[in-house]
């Protein structure tokens, strides 16, 4: 077993720290074990546009590789669809799912950099749930990165971010997730 020599991300030992603690007096858990965490995160852009545009998929691939800091894989179709002029195999989306270090690094900078800068933000919604703890959030536009350039984008792209926890319900997920900084509407 090799002994990680790194300091762990900020929300890692956050989680640790704080989030285990808190959920544990909150839900009654019997074991630290049973409280959620997050397992992975997906990075989702989709490209209705490549159809006609084949330099979307590289334009959309180069934003995802900065924003993650990890290779993304091209999604392509599954079957034709005539009504969108779609073919079997032409390139759609493109998607990267983090986990571990990379993961926790990109939620802390979406929570603490991203979202603050999204104009006349008043929080995100909680209707993202999905009934089993896994949260979705869409994001109309790719600047809200600081790594992303407005001057060398193409075109204005909106991204969907879903992260995968392993809690039973949607709201052990927003427990979470709030603990983590997530910064919830009121409604």
């Amino acid at each position: 077993m090799a002994v990680q020599t790194a300091e762990q991300p900020r929300l890692r030992r956050q989680y640790g720290d704080e989030i285990v603690p808190s959920l544990v007096s909150r839900f009654r858990y019997r074991n630290a074990m049973q409280v959620p965490l997050v397992v992975k995160v997906v990075v989702n852009i989709g490209l209705g546009e490549a159809i006609t545009n084949a330099r979307a998929i590289d334009a959309a691939v180069a934003d995802l590789k900065t924003i993650t800091g990890q290779a993304p894989i091209v999604i392509r179709a599954r079957r034709s669809v005539a009504a969108f002029k779609l073919r079997e195999g032409m390139p759609i989306a493109a998607k990267v799912t983090l986990r571990g270090r990379r993961m926790y690094e990109f939620l802390d900078k979406l929570i603490n950099v991203a979202l603050p800068r999204i104009r006349d933000f008043r929080g995100i919604d909680t209707k993202g749930f999905d009934g089993h703890g896994n949260y979705t959030l869409g994001l109309r536009e790719q600047l809200v990165f600081p790594e992303i350039d407005y001057d060398k984008i193409d075109k204005l792209r909106g991204l969907e971010i879903t992260i995968v926890t392993t809690a039973r319900s949607d709201e052990e997920g927003q427990a979470l997730l709030t603990g983590f900084g997530m910064p919830f509407r009121k409604n």
